[in-house]
């Protein structure tokens, strides 16, 4: 398999594409204008706390206070808060002898948080439709090896790393560099590498820590005492690892940002990063560009002739499968089968790319035997294996629904990409023409009960204005007959299609929302 990083950057917005044999299988992109927020560290101060609905709001000076729920404060409060304290112990030791205490469980943890209190905290999921950033008190610094965990004691290595000889040594390793007071993770780029590097990774983490706490201690909340990496840069920190082929970037700035970084991190891996220097976009010469265009519709093909389609309301995001032509194919039960699964692997895909979060539901082709139920069931555990973001799922009911549920951490691709309508307001449909001309009409049959102009200048969309104005009789005219009134009709191209304005035609005032 061959795995590419496609990197496209203009001065409005930088794009990351992970492909595997040519298929985009993630993608990134991150506007000037809304950077990532995913890793960055505040000094807060509590704003609130909420026993009712267990967790508290914490001003870091965004328009929302940030949510903090007690499951996310862990056990290290009192270690966070001594980072404040004043440095009068005579060992030096005050946080050390607090480590080796016995912790108490969050939910007695958060009986010591109160009103005013100055508070680390670490952004965990960005603002999505309205609602403040999610935060923890249990921070985590990641590198390229390894991830520092301040007050925390446990050593773990990825699952991901299998082989039981090379998870014991990475442990020993572990066990040898970490600092006190604080935990570690052994990352999956870890695998197979010198203790040298990852403990040189764990160096640059520890004065990035130190630097944290001194900030922390200089400044009044709230205030932002550590910003994580970019988009582009966090993406190669994660996923560059020795699989990946090729790097290819178009934009020379970015191109030696990354060739420095890999250099002082990995440096075998340097020869991978190209720069492009193509006629053509790189995402063109790709094919990702096209890849993207099927990515942000609501109906997917699939090869066999089927389809999904993917449709986001408030509560869940909800994926119909369809067997389309391959329908008439073959026997019933073993066609639904083979579509169900190839569904599946669709829908992770489609999951991760445009990064779908929260509560999913699938309607599945109805299968009839148990034993092919689980089929999509084991199908969709194994695919959902190669995502990053946690995942949770139950068995296939028997109306052929599975539900999912997927770690969301920022808003979706298709959020990020694209604005409401103002049009519809994001439902999708416009209301008809002859809907619009009773509601007109509605309107004039008020206006004249209250004894008002018998001249009006009625301004709408050309679409409505030639609906109005179609016929040897029109709409317009018959309205004019019938309400003993004078309408001049003006069409405009900057009036809203889903919007009518009137105006007094003497004076020129607008009279539309004089009788709300």
């Amino acid at each position: 398999m061959v795995k590419e990083i496609i990197i496209n950057s203009s001065s409005s917005q930088t794009r990351v594409a992970i492909t595997e044999d040519g298929k985009l299988v993630d993608f990134f992109i991150e506007h000037p204008e809304k950077r990532r927020m995913v890793g960055d560290i505040y000094l807060g101060r509590v704003a609130r706390v909420l026993p009712g609905i267990r967790a508290a709001f914490v001003d870091i000076n965004f328009k929302h206070d940030a949510f903090l729920h007690f499951s996310d404060i862990g056990d290290s409060l009192e270690d966070i808060q001594g980072i404040f304290d004043d440095d009068d112990d005579e060992n030096g030791d005050g946080n050390n002898q607090r480590a080796n205490e016995k912790k108490e469980p969050a939910d007695e943890q958060y009986k010591k948080l109160h009103k005013g209190q100055e508070l680390l905290i670490q952004i965990l999921k960005e603002p999505v439709k309205g609602k403040g950033v999610r935060v923890s008190a249990s921070l985590s610094l990641p590198g390229r090896f390894t991830v520092l965990l301040p007050f925390d004691n446990k050593i773990g290595v990825s699952k991901k790393i299998s082989d039981f000889k090379e998870r014991r040594r990475l442990r020993k390793i572990a066990r040898g560099i970490i600092p006190e007071n604080c935990g570690l993770i052994i990352r999956t780029a870890a695998k197979d590498q010198d203790e040298k590097l990852l403990s040189a990774d764990l160096k640059y983490l520890v004065k990035t820590w130190n630097d944290i706490q001194a900030l922390a201690k200089k400044n009044d909340p709230p205030a932002l005492v550590y910003e994580d990496v970019n988009t582009t840069r966090s993406v190669i920190r994660d996923f560059f690892t020795p699989d990946v082929s090729h790097i290819f970037c178009d934009s020379r700035k970015i191109y030696k940002e990354i060739k420095e970084y890999i250099q002082e991190i990995q440096p075998e891996l340097v020869d991978k990063v190209e720069h492009y220097r193509g006629a053509q976009s790189v995402f063109e010469a790709f094919k990702i560009e096209e890849q993207i265009k099927t990515l942000m519709g609501r109906k997917v093909p699939m090869p066999s002739g089927g389809h999904i389609v993917i449709e986001h309301t408030e509560a869940m995001t909800v994926i119909d499968v369809n067997s389309g032509k391959y329908a008439a194919k073959k026997e019933q039960e073993l066609n639904s089968l083979k579509t169900d699964l190839e569904a599946s692997r669709e829908i992770v895909r489609q999951l991760r790319l445009r990064d779908i979060g929260g509560l999913i539901v699938v309607d599945f082709i109805d299968l009839e035997d148990d034993k092919n139920r689980k089929k999509i069931y084991d199908e969709l555990k194994k695919e959902f294996k190669k995502d990053r973001a946690k995942v949770a799922l139950l068995p296939m009911t028997d109306f052929g629904l599975m539900q999912i549920t997927r770690q969301r951490v920022r808003e979706n691709i298709i959020q990020t990409m694209h604005e409401v309508c103002p049009s519809c307001m994001g439902t999708g449909l416009l209301t008809k023409k002859s809907s619009m001309i009773h509601e007109i009409e509605e309107w004039i049959k008020r206006y004249k009960h209250h004894g008002k102009a018998n001249s009006l200048k009625l301004v709408v969309h050309p679409s409505l204005g030639y609906k109005l104005a179609e016929g040897t009789i029109s709409n317009l005219m018959k309205l004019q007959f019938k309400n003993f009134i004078r309408i001049k009709l003006v069409s405009d191209e900057k009036c809203d299609q889903q919007k009518f304005f009137f105006y007094n035609a003497k004076t020129g005032k607008e009279v539309t929302d004089e009788l709300d």
